[in-house]
């Protein structure tokens, strides 16, 4: 099976990086019934960044304003997945780099069962470039 490649959006969110805060809002958007594609949070100075990819922005960004959650700006990434296989990763990248296309960020994961997942960000200049070196839906 082919890798599915799909141009998301995301939203950044800064919140008190501390324990239980994570799970705070991962409760409150599975209560408001919110599917997320993926999400990926990490330390950013005193604070945590949160980036949500969710199947319908629409549907995250209610739950935000209800979560009373200041969502950043829209902004796009790529959420990748597939059936695991050495180099998986590295061909995506090949490609992207064949092109001149910097990629800010990335993070894959093996997903079990022979299956693999990645999340990759360009810089918005890059975005329609990188969607089209990369098949993207």
């Amino acid at each position: 099976m082919a890798d599915t490649i799909r141009k998301c959006d995301y939203f950044a969110i800064q919140v008190p990086n501390r324990a239980g805060e994570g799970a705070r809002l991962l409760n409150g958007l599975k209560a408001a019934g919110v599917n997320l594609l993926a999400f990926t949070g990490f330390p950013n100075g005193r604070k945590a960044q949160v980036d949500f990819i969710a199947e319908r922005s629409a549907g995250l960004q209610s739950a935000a304003k209800k979560m009373k959650l200041s969502l950043g700006k829209k902004k796009t990434c790529f959420v990748i997945q597939g059936d695991d296989r050495v180099g998986a990763i590295a061909d995506i990248m090949d490609k992207l780099g064949k092109a001149r296309i910097n990629v800010t960020c990335v993070d894959g994961v093996a997903a079990g069962q022979g299956r693999y997942g990645a999340i990759l960000w360009v810089k918005p200049k890059d975005v329609v470039r990188a969607a089209k070196v990369l098949g993207a839906k």
